[in-house]
């Protein structure tokens, strides 16, 4: 009888250990990340990078390894810099590209969304236009430049053309992928539980191809911002306004390397400070959502 009792007692134990251990691994702590280790983490890197490449330009120059016409002094790209901020013109020329790569990419966003959905639950439309939406996908988007002007003329109509035909392959593309990563099991569950058709897509299909959608959405900003600026440069006129690529293409017409430099910096600038305020927190968000990421 006493043998019983000890051998209930530990199982009893053991239940309540592994219980515990259960817990344990559920339980994420969570904290205020110090602003100190993310100036070490986060800001320190990235600030040392960005200085080790001025230091090296500025050596290069220094050095004198080739021509001042064609490798400018970072001081001369940054006097660019000043007059324009001096003029005023500086946040304009940004704001003109942004508004327009930032308006394309949201008209980009609605129509790819469900035409990925279309082709990722539809054998026979994946059969018919999956290809072709992975041909547009490789095919550059400059090429859409020429015939977009002689469709459109010189307007804001083309350059949306141009940023639709090289963005909605992308997402849809990327949305395909995630879908085709969801494990049956969920869709089988859903169904149990009275999900389907349109409610199983929004409850079922979309959460679970979120990673592979937000890649998508990644690359098809991107492919945005690219194809906004072959379209800029390219296709040129007083009536589309200044922007970054037009702020390009008159540098190089007026042999103004500074200039030149300076566009490409600022074109640079613009797709990581968007990466960084809009995509990077959408995907920390799902990470830390399905328990990827703690911090």
């Amino acid at each position: 009888m006493a043998s019983t009792d000890t051998a209930t007692t530990v199982r009893k134990d053991d239940l309540a250990g592994l219980e515990a251990g259960l817990d344990a691994l559920d339980a994420v702590e969570l904290r205020r990340t110090p602003v100190r280790e993310v100036l070490l983490k986060k800001v320190l890197p990235p600030s040392l990078a960005v200085l080790l490449v001025l230091a090296v330009w500025q050596l290069l120059v220094s050095a004198k390894v080739t021509e001042e016409t064609k490798l400018p002094a970072p001081s001369a790209v940054w006097d660019g810099l000043a007059d324009m901020w001096l003029q005023g013109t500086l946040l304009d020329v940004i704001w003109t590209s942004v508004s327009r790569g930032l308006s394309g990419f949201l008209l980009a966003l609605a129509i790819g969304t469900p035409l990925g959905l279309l082709v990722a639950r539809v054998k026979f439309v994946r059969a018919a236009i999956g290809p072709i939406l992975s041909g547009l996908q490789s095919l550059p988007s400059v090429a859409w430049v020429p015939p977009a002007v002689l469709w459109f003329g010189l307007n804001d109509a083309m350059m949306y053309t141009v940023i639709l035909l090289g963005a909605v392959p992308s997402i849809a593309n990327g949305l395909v992928s995630g879908v085709d990563q969801v494990p049956p099991l969920f869709l089988r569950a859903g169904r149990t539980l009275g999900a389907t058709g349109l409610k199983g897509t929004w409850h079922v299909v979309l959460p679970a191809a979120l990673p592979g959608y937000l890649a998508g959405l990644k690359q098809g900003w991107a492919f945005s911002w690219r194809s906004l600026m072959a379209a800029e440069i390219i296709a040129s006129s007083p009536d589309l306004g200044l922007g970054l690529g037009q702020l390009l293409e008159n540098g190089r017409n007026n042999i103004d390397l500074p200039g030149v430099f300076l566009a490409i910096l600022l074109i640079l600038v613009v797709g990581i400070a968007i990466d960084l305020l809009i995509f990077s927190p959408l995907e920390r968000w799902v990470l830390r959502s399905r328990g990827l990421l703690v911090k």
